[in-house]
């Protein structure tokens, strides 16, 4: 395995095939904002596109929060720039999450152990898997501002839970708790506080588990899915289809299937 990214704002554990990257900077609630979590959140996903021992991502804040999103108390200083250089302070900064986020490789889960406000409710829906603890709230809350979300969180929030009701929660910037949250289909699942990080390492044990080209691939279909018609798709996924007949950890599989046994996978 390479080595670890440098981090000053996170730290990144690895357990496995699963890499957990914990966002440390709870005395300004996890903002991705005035911290280096803006940069160090991209690094790590390019790390893990980069690393084929990592199957999984799981992205969790320490503290209270989950993201505050941006920090508004530096808002109003960055706010005097001019509009050009706001512009691109936004192309260069925040906005390098979601385009990393897009690319990842891998499947990447949000255990939202907090508050996942703005910003920060923009970057959990751009993760594959939402998991909450009871404690989580999410708001989409840059009306309340008198701005918008320039992370992107618009073309992301209606993906998920359709235009209407991503129109309710951007136009009334309400916040949403962890049980209303699951209903509109934002969270996945909702845990105790103490049984979210187990949870969200049990699940992803159990996709770290399959044969780690197959889900890397089968992640970049679902991508590619979602701007593709479908005869398209359906030529990639012959393509990718014909890589993994060829590859050791298919052979395995099979194997495995037939022996009635746990089959070892080795990313071949």
């Amino acid at each position: 395995m390479t080595d670890l990214p440098p981090l000053k704002d996170a730290t990144l554990e690895i357990d496995g095939r699963v890499a957990v990257l914990t966002f440390n900077r709870d005395d300004v609630r996890n903002a991705l904002t005035s911290t280096e979590l803006v940069t160090e959140i991209p690094r790590v996903i390019a790390w893990a596109n980069a690393t084929p021992e990592i199957s999984v991502l799981i992205m969790i804040g320490a503290g209270s929060a989950f993201s505050a999103g941006g920090n508004i108390k530096t808002m109003g200083e960055r706010a005097r720039a001019a509009p050009h250089v706001l512009e691109q302070n936004y192309r260069g900064g925040v906005q390098r999450i979601p385009l990393a986020l897009e690319r990842a490789e891998i499947p990447v889960i949000a255990a939202v152990n907090g508050p996942a406000i703005g910003a920060g409710f923009d970057m959990a829906n751009m993760c594959d898997i939402r998991i909450g603890s009871t404690l989580a709230q999410f708001g989409e809350t840059f009306a309340n501002l008198g701005i918008i979300a320039g992370d992107g969180g618009s073309w992301f929030l209606q993906r998920l839970i359709g235009y209407q009701r991503a129109a309710e929660l951007t136009f009334t910037s309400r916040i949403v708790k962890a049980e209303e949250a699951l209903q509109l289909g934002i969270l996945l699942e909702v845990t105790a506080p103490d049984e979210l990080l187990p949870r969200a390492k049990a699940l992803a044990a159990q996709i770290a588990a399959k044969p780690p080209q197959a889900i890397r691939y089968a992640k970049r279909l679902l991508k590619l899915a979602q701007r593709q018609n479908l005869e398209e798709h359906l030529d990639v996924c012959s393509a990718f289809q014909a890589i993994c007949h060829k590859t050791e950890d298919h052979a395995e599989a099979l194997a495995a299937f037939f022996e009635k046994r746990q089959g070892v996978f080795k990313g071949k």
